[in-house]
């Protein structure tokens, strides 16, 4: 078996081939050898077998070690910064002459915020300010704390890392490794003396700034699309700055929806437009009246969507290509007594003709319809509802008994 580094497997005394029992046995093998109990003066062997077996006891962490050594696990196996061997100062595994690298820089964290923004503003497009609070290195101490360079010195409680690693004896020769932020330096890993600290900064080694970023906000861009400014975060010493990330929130708009590049809206025209033909004129989200009309002898019927081709959204990167308006319609019809008898008999003439009843036919009942939210209907109601007799059911097989009236929503 072909490995990229033996190193781990030497401090088990196992071959590269060995299997997973294998490598448990002689950890606990060497853990009850070397441990801290039995043997005080093999601490940091102690140390050394116990990281040796949290990596290759991890299949995923084992592979990228075989396969890439100590480089694999620093880039692939999730550990920030110094690789886990640093926190216990153990030399091996580095690549290279002139003994340890030193670290490359870690990126901060982004900072993603919501940005409101209108449907005209994401139709037309805008350049506009946008302010910004955040913290930079230090100009006066250059990020280090201090004007004088021998007042910072390292954390002894971390030794310089930042961090403290513990061991919890769990027995049976197993350990369990416990990290924590340095409590003497606040995970700095230095120490700077009060009388020393940067006049500037107080020693943080940051200080407040106020920015201001130019937002492009391109026509067509989408709800949740984001803007990034690179490398805009807050900084810290030895820290790649994150990124500042606006993640557009479109706002609701009183007259369209939309639908990717489509943009939606709602008419209400009268019975006679729908009937008749309409034309209208409609404020686009660029400030244009423009005229919408039906075709001739077109009817519009209620719930109807008509379409205007390119007159929708600018897509996005390509903003002479549109979508589509889209257009329901509702129909707003004349309220009850507007009509007189001459209007009926006009209108029967015009429209087609309602069905005939026949003549041969025996009616049992004559109902008129009521308006459930009138008087009379909620009388009709409660008389339906109070009265006892026949069931519902038998009412309904029999075809007679009490008006049938409809429910009040």
């Amino acid at each position: 078996m072909s490995v990229a580094e033996t190193k781990l497997y030497e401090i088990l005394e196992v071959a590269p081939d060995a299997s997973q029992d294998e490598i448990k046995k002689a950890y606990r093998k060497m853990a009850i050898k070397y441990h801290p109990d039995k043997n005080p003066n093999a601490e940091d062997k102690f140390k050394e077998i116990s990281v040796a077996y949290e990596i290759l006891n991890d299949p995923e962490k084992r592979a990228l070690y075989d396969k890439y050594g100590e480089e694999g696990l620093k880039e692939g196996g999730g550990f920030d910064g110094e690789d886990i061997f640093s926190f216990f100062g153990f030399p091996f595994g580095r690549r290279g002459a002139g003994g340890p690298q030193r670290p490359q820089k870690r990126k901060g964290q982004d900072a993603a915020m919501a940005y409101p923004v209108t449907l005209e503003e994401l139709y037309n497009g805008k350049s506009t300010k946008f302010k910004l609070n955040k913290t930079v290195v230090c100009a006066t101490c250059e990020g280090k704390g201090s004007k004088n360079p021998g007042s910072v010195t390292k954390c002894k409680g971390c030794d310089g890392s930042g961090i403290t690693v513990t061991m919890r004896h769990l027995g049976f020769g197993m350990v369990q490794q416990l990290q924590e932020k340095c409590r003497q330096c606040g995970g700095e890993g230095e120490v700077i003396k009060q009388k020393d600290r940067c006049e500037t900064c107080a020693g943080n080694k940051v200080v407040a700034e106020n920015k201001i970023l130019e937002v492009f906000i391109d026509k067509g861009m989408q709800h949740n699309q984001k803007i990034t400014f690179v490398g805009e975060a807050d900084q810290a010493p030895d820290i790649i700055p994150g990124d500042i990330v606006l993640v557009l929130q479109q706002k609701p708009h009183e007259v369209f929806k939309r639908d990717r590049d489509d943009l939606i809206c709602e008419k209400t025209i009268k019975l006679a437009e729908s009937l008749c033909g309409f034309q209208f004129v409609l404020t686009h989200l660029d400030g244009r009246k423009i005229l919408v009309r039906s075709n001739p002898g077109e009817v519009t019927k209620p719930g109807d969507v008509k379409c205007i081709e390119k007159e929708g959204m600018p897509h996005y990167k390509s903003p002479f290509e549109k979508g589509r308006l889209l257009i329901k319609f509702n129909i707003e019809f004349p309220e009850s007594g507007v009509l007189n008898p001459d209007h009926f008999k006009l209108l029967r003439n015009l429209l087609p003709k309602a069905e005939e009843i026949p003549k041969d036919i025996a009616l049992d009942e004559d109902y008129t319809v009521t308006d459930p939210q009138s008087q009379e209907g909620r009388r009709r109601g409660r008389e339906a509802y109070d009265e006892g007799g026949e069931s519902d059911d038998e009412e309904h097989h029999h075809g007679r008994g009490r008006p049938v009236t409809c429910a009040q929503q």
